[in-house]
């Protein structure tokens, strides 16, 4: 059983890898991205599952279980917008075809062995490094904005904001020829998440240069245009993947630290 699982999760890395280089560079994980993946994966899960029936059927069943639950419930963050496409079809995946540890990690097995919430876990524990990295950023850079922007975010000249990654944080309007700005609260952009609104990302700017010629006038117009820093949620997946799979579960790990254990 452990050759087949080390197989998948193997094959699982690879497409990972490639589509964090897809969704960094295009902000786009095609969904056929997935098909060698699932094409290998899906029989060695099977032979996995099998081998399993027959050493410890309810164990077997509670997998399979929890598995569909988990593919479930990032089914419904997909669908009400909560998490990217590729995101939560990365986690589905990674639930479906590898729910069991392949071997052993560093920091040994968790007590709740599903492996796909350890990946879980991990890539939210890893990617609040970025905020962090960019507050940083800012400060030395002597940016200056409300406190919780400056963790999500960073000004760019207007003039060439296609040339960068992210989202337009700000709302900049322009009233009998003076600009007025204020930055999107966290209410408007759930609240626009939710009703399956885009919110303007630099791509569509720099790909359709011609449908944003108000917006663009307005940026230049403002100077500089504060955008989110706009990783995709799949390389902290790839990286909890990663770690998971090596290391084992960061947050279990941390807490036995904190206890003492």
């Amino acid at each position: 059983m452990i050759v087949p699982l080390v197989l998948i999760a193997l094959i699982i890395g690879i497409t990972l890898l490639y589509a964090s280089i897809l969704d960094i560079r295009e902000r786009r994980v095609p969904f056929k991205t997935w098909y060698p993946m699932l094409l290998a994966g899906i029989p060695l899960t099977g032979f996995s599952y099998g081998t399993l029936f027959l050493l410890n059927a309810g164990l077997a069943y509670r997998f399979l279980v929890v598995s569909a639950l988990f593919c479930g419930l990032f089914y419904l963050f997909a669908y009400f917008h909560l998490f990217g496409g590729a995101d939560a079809w990365a986690l589905i995946f990674i639930a479906a075809l590898v729910p069991i540890f392949p071997f052993v990690p560093l920091m040994g097995v968790p007590p709740f062995q599903f492996f796909p919430f350890t990946v879980l876990t991990n890539a939210v524990i890893l990617n609040l490094a970025a905020p962090l990295g960019i507050f940083i950023w800012n400060i030395r850079k002597g940016n200056k904005a409300p406190v919780r922007y400056m963790f999500f975010g960073f000004p760019v000249p207007g003039d060439r904001l296609g040339q960068f990654y992210g989202f337009v944080m700000e709302d900049i309007r322009e009233d009998n020829g003076i600009v007025n700005r204020r930055f999107l609260t966290l209410r408007e952009s759930l609240s626009k998440m939710f009703r399956g609104e885009d919110r303007l990302y630099t791509k569509d700017i720099r790909l359709h240069p011609e449908n944003y010629r108000k917006e663009c006038d307005l940026f230049r117009k403002a100077g500089e245009v504060w955008i989110s820093y706009g990783v995709p949620f799949i390389v902290p997946i790839t990286a909890g993947f990663f770690t998971a799979l090596v290391g084992g579960d960061l947050l279990y790990t941390m807490m036995k630290v904190i206890a003492g254990a």
